[in-house]
């Protein structure tokens, strides 16, 4: 059913399909009263967590995500004793952008409490507060209430008398489904009413689509890449007019060899596909997911990347043990039909593996840590597509052969270029050990320093001035040779300014955090005019500007990501400096708010306790989302302009999200 689905999305070429706003509900919690005696009980939360999402454990420190916490409103005849504990599956990991070790949850989760009872009649009332992620959004702070009364009976009842409520059993609120939401009027704006609900209004625009669809597209578009790169390489290249001709002469009949030509293709892609497959069906998507992070296998994905570098620069050859494919083959002799033609696309596949192998072990490693289980077997379908295509091409056109350029040393260019370009990637898993143990031998300019020094050694070999031993001695540098060269020393120029804090938005993904830099000059950064929703619209008001609103967290990983790769771009920042008020709002503020407000929502009494409380139930009733980051952009009387935007770094599309809010508030 899965293959099914996957060869539908590539026929369809995976159409976006978007997703309005909504409120997401990937965490259910239930809590519990677990007497252990007569003086001494424990308050257990237990979650379920939706496949992609995490929650954050306890006490993970300042600068980092949303930790756990047991909170307190009031208490009688019992006392809190020692922390709130977390059980389970704990996973410990390395956060580059974070740039700490941070703990979380996946699947399953659970907080213990103890509480002492000092006295007959006791009750706790109280909340857990939680942080939760997936890849691309973040939830607010978010609280599970609970409220326990009971007393201890001495009469001879050896039991705790448990008074339970609806707490007890409730599930966290995050609301999924439709919201009954009382809006919060803070204060006397006036005439108008900035906390007026406009989800209606807002999906009308059709909401903005995530980038989910489009990284699998980036994930198979980057295998077929990887399979052509393959292609041109001296083990692919010289055996596909061999097999052609191999196909088209073994039978008088044409139609036969056409045949068999494609079946031939069709087992190359069979054979890929389900590799990719077996690499998440025997490890796992989220075990390769945490292994993406983990120090010790990062350390090992760098060694391995070193290892096939140093091949392709011809120190060695890797390849697989001769008796494999000389026992494939001779089976493939053996035997007819389909499987014959089976047994020889694996031929293929083992005797390739010296220049497949290596691009193959990058591929998937990328892959890999999407957390997806489909992710490297479209890489794979990628890669397998691209390496297929000639066999069949060819064969249905075989005068094409006569055109096809000659072997020669342009392929080992392929592979030593490859190889520069596995060594400068072997670097970004050598990051995330580095700061996993605080080495601090990589930092920013560091790591940028030295993918200078790589890709500009690359544009010199491509104008010839450096040779490897399977080079060849011709001087001549050919024309699409020169622009390769060309663009690896302008790249190589490009990262220059980042060693004096430059962002270089076209290396952020890879190079370490911008806290790791030591020399930082840059300092062309957006900042919000206002964090208060209501003193910013009054001040909008009063100068007759538009307003983007930008709910956001303080341990929002993507937010942090949108504000480096997307708000310093000039049109960016132009618009939002100048053309718009921009308010920042912190769902997870943790300041007190001068008195705790009540609402009701889902048909129950909620009390918002910090400033991030506010601007996150703000979020919920006004817009009907609550994960961050989340644009969206309204008129003067708190009005929708646009559909929403959240998380997705294409800089045209949020220009034109910004432009388009522009337009309709000048009509």
């Amino acid at each position: 059913m899965k293959k099914r689905l996957l060869f539908c999305w590539l026929l369809t070429a995976i159409m976006t399909i978007p997703v309005l706003a909504q409120i997401q509900d990937p965490i259910k919690f239930k809590t519990e009263w677990n007497k252990i005696s007569e003086t001494e009980a424990e308050i257990i939360f237990n979650a379920t967590i939706d496949k992609g999402w995490h929650v954050y454990s306890t006490e993970l420190g300042d600068g980092g995500p949303i930790s756990a916490t047991f909170n307190v409103d009031e208490i009688q005849g019992a006392e809190v004793v020692g922390k709130l504990l977390p059980k389970g599956n704990e996973i410990d990991v390395m956060d580059p952008i974070f740039g700490m070790r941070v703990r979380y949850f996946a699947d399953k989760a659970t907080f213990v409490q103890k509480i002492k009872i000092t006295e007959e009649n006791y009750s706790v009332k109280g909340y857990l507060e939680y942080g939760a992620c997936n890849d691309e959004n973040c939830l607010p702070p978010t609280s599970v209430d609970f409220n326990f009364s009971g007393s201890v009976k001495n009469a001879g009842v050896n039991k705790v008398a448990v008074e339970k409520t609806e707490e007890q059993v409730a599930e966290n609120s995050t609301n999924s489904g439709k919201l009954e939401l009382t809006p919060l009027k803070i204060g006397d704006t006036g005439k108008i009413d900035y906390w007026k609900p406009v989800i209606n209004e807002l999906n009308s625009f059709g909401e903005h689509a995530g980038n989910e669809s489009m990284s699998w597209i980036y994930i198979f578009l980057t295998g077929l890449a990887g399979g052509l790169l393959a292609l041109f390489t001296p083990c692919v290249w010289p055996i596909i007019p061999m097999t052609v001709s191999f196909f088209l002469k073994r039978t008088k009949d044409k139609k036969k060899g056409i045949r068999d030509a494609w079946t031939y293709g069709a087992s190359i892609v069979v054979i890929y596909l389900t590799l990719g497959l077996a690499i998440t069906l025997i490890f796992g998507a989220s075990a390769l997911n945490a292994l993406s992070t983990n120090a010790i296998f990062n350390i090992l994905f760098c060694l391995m990347l070193l290892v096939f570098a140093a091949s392709f620069f011809g120190a060695f050859e890797i390849t697989l043990p001769s008796k494999w494919s000389n026992a494939v083959d001779s089976k493939a002799e053996q035997t007819t039909g389909l499987l014959s033609i089976f047994l020889m696309a694996f031929t293929l596949s083992l005797v390739s593996f010296s220049c497949t192998g290596p691009i193959i072990g990058f591929l998937l490693v990328e892959v890999s840590t999407t957390g997806s289980i489909i992710a490297p077997a479209i890489g794979m379908l990628g890669f397998a597509i691209a390496l297929a295509l000639p066999f069949t091409i060819f064969a249905l056109f075989p005068s094409w052969l006569k055109s096809m350029p000659k072997s020669g040393g342009w392929m080992n260019v392929i592979k030593v270029t490859l190889g520069f370009l596995e060594l400068a990637f072997a670097l970004k898993f050598l990051s995330v050990a580095d700061l996993a143990y605080g080495w601090r031998i990589l930092d920013r300019e560091t790591f940028l320093a030295l993918w200078i020094v790589i890709f500009g050694l690359l544009g010199m070999y491509l104008l010839g001035k450096i040779k490897f031993p399977h080079d060849d001695d011709d001087q001549k540098v050919s024309v699409p040779r020169f622009f390769m060269a060309l663009i690896s020393l302008a790249f190589a120029v490009y990262m220059i300014p980042g060693l004096w804090g430059a962002p270089l938005k076209a290396v952020s993904a890879f190079a370490p955090p911008m806290q790791t830099q030591d020399f930082n000059l840059y300092k062309n950064e957006v900042h919000a005019k206002f964090t208060d929703y209501e003193v910013g619209m009054e001040y909008a008001r009063a100068n007759n500007k538009p307003v983007m609103l930008d709910f956001t967290g303080y341990g929002c990983v993507n937010c942090r990501k949108m504000e480096l790769a997307v708000w310093t771009d000039p049109k960016v920042s132009k618009f939002l400096t100048e053309d718009y008020v921009l308010i920042t709002l912190f769902v997870d503020d943790k300041t007190k708010l001068a008195e705790p407000i009540t609402v009701t929502e889902n048909g129950k009494e909620r009390t918002l306790r910090t400033v991030g409380d506010k601007w996150s139930y703000l979020q919920r009733s006004k817009f009907g989302a609550n994960a961050q980051p989340f644009y969206v952009l309204v008129d003067n009387d708190g009005m929708p302009l646009n559909k929403s935007y959240s998380y997705d770094e294409d800089i045209n599309l949020y220009i034109d999200f910004l432009e388009t809010g522009l337009r309709n508030y000048k009509k």
